[in-house]
């Protein structure tokens, strides 16, 4: 698949870094280097700006060396840029951990993932199917 894309940063474009990386690793496009104190968050341009085929997302996730070296993630995880939204993408760090963490120009920041999705339409109905699960919910399989 291809997809157009500008690349207004000084960076490369993303790429997967092995062979079965279901990832591309998404980069800051900074003039200044970005301290993020302890719980605070911000967003970071990368400079991207893509166009989607219909029937695709792409999602936005976390690196996850960062998050458990640093303690920094994604807040939004995963976010998701849409078909026919044609702005930079940005991505919405925080840092979860008790350090300063200083986020320099082209690290790498986030992770993005580029899927297929539906279009679903809703049924209305009185009743559901019933299964062995039925409504159990969060921890409903125990510890």
């Amino acid at each position: 698949m291809q997809i157009p894309v500008i690349n207004k940063s000084k960076h490369p474009l993303p790429a997967y870094e092995t062979a079965l990386s279901a990832g591309m690793d998404l980069r800051a496009n900074l003039d200044e280097a970005v301290t993020l104190a302890p719980m605070q968050r911000c967003l970071i341009p990368t400079g991207l700006y893509i166009a989607l085929p219909p029937g695709y997302e792409a999602q936005v996730r976390p690196r996850s060396g960062l998050a458990i070296k640093k303690g920094v993630t994604v807040l939004n995880a995963p976010g998701t840029i849409d078909a026919d939204y044609r702005g930079e993408i940005g991505i919405i760090l925080i840092n979860l951990s008790g350090e300063p963490f200083v986020i320099q120009d082209g690290e790498r920041v986030a992770q993005m993932v580029i899927a297929r999705h539906e279009h679903a339409a809703w049924q209305e109905t009185l009743s559901l199917e019933e299964t062995d699960r039925g409504g159990g919910g969060f921890g409903h399989t125990g510890v």
